[in-house]
């Protein structure tokens, strides 16, 4: 399928009624092509350029992608670095919050002409915990979480933010989970991911994992030095397979 896209900043209502900044991409394709959407859950370093390029990259292959802006609040109009650290300084996005953001985002998609109804969520870093909650808690068709730190294992004393590990939610996962993770990762730990995938067998819950070996947290971050380019292009090939069974088929 041959697709073109159309992307841009828009206003979204968030929780609470807020209006938060959002990145939208959208698909331009022949009518009658129905199209699932993916609310992208942006890692803590913020609503940043290379977030917008993985926005990008569902739009160009056929999904309605929103990424909320979860910093707006603290800093409206900053630049990315700015408001979070306005966002840190404030403690960081409440999960409450989260869930009624990502909410938000997945009914705007929903509502937009040719959908079919369909929405998974996909984050990275702080993001990958955050596409877990909503997966627990916001009603979305599928989840991908990307080495998301402390939805297991426990955060130490001299991390910056008041953090609660999700572990206790895995019973309300409401939908498939995909996890990609790296083993040279401390924050999430093979441990830390062991653990999880127990409590996902515990509870009957549909999930696949894959792990990479020679590759650390951020590994899909391309403007960083973490990033891993094996892993990060077969990863990419399992989120597309994953949506595409979960979402698209």
């Amino acid at each position: 399928m041959k697709v073109t896209l159309q992307a841009g900043t828009e206003m979204l209502q968030g929780h609470g009624g807020d209006q938060i900044e959002a990145y939208v991409a959208l698909p331009v394709v022949d009518a009658g092509t129905p199209i699932p959407g993916v609310v992208v859950i942006h890692h803590m370093p913020g609503f940043d350029a290379a977030t917008k390029e993985i926005t990008r990259r569902f739009a160009a292959n056929g999904y309605a992608a929103v990424m909320p802006n979860l910093h707006y609040r603290d800093a409206p109009g900053a630049d990315s670095d700015d408001a979070a650290a306005a966002n840190r300084a404030a403690g960081g996005v409440p999960d409450e919050q989260l869930t009624g953001d990502v909410k938000a985002a997945a009914a705007y998609l929903r509502a937009l002409p040719g959908a079919n109804g369909k929405v998974g969520t996909i984050g990275y870093c702080s993001g990958g915990r955050q596409s877990f909650l909503a997966a627990c808690t916001a009603g979305v068709d599928a989840a991908v979480d990307c080495y998301g730190a402390f939805v297991s294992g426990t955060p130490p004393k001299e991390f910056p933010l008041p953090i609660t590990p999700l572990l206790h939610l895995t019973p309300q996962l409401g939908c498939p989970l995909l996890g990609l993770f790296g083993n040279e990762d401390k924050f999430p730990s093979p441990d830390h991911v062991d653990e999880l995938e127990a409590a996902l067998k515990e509870n009957g819950k549909e999930y696949e994992f894959h792990r990479y070996d020679e590759a650390g947290h951020g590994f899909f971050a391309v403007d960083r030095p973490n990033y891993r380019q094996a892993a990060a292009t077969d990863g990419w090939v399992k989120v597309f397979d994953f949506y595409g069974r979960t979402l698209a088929g």
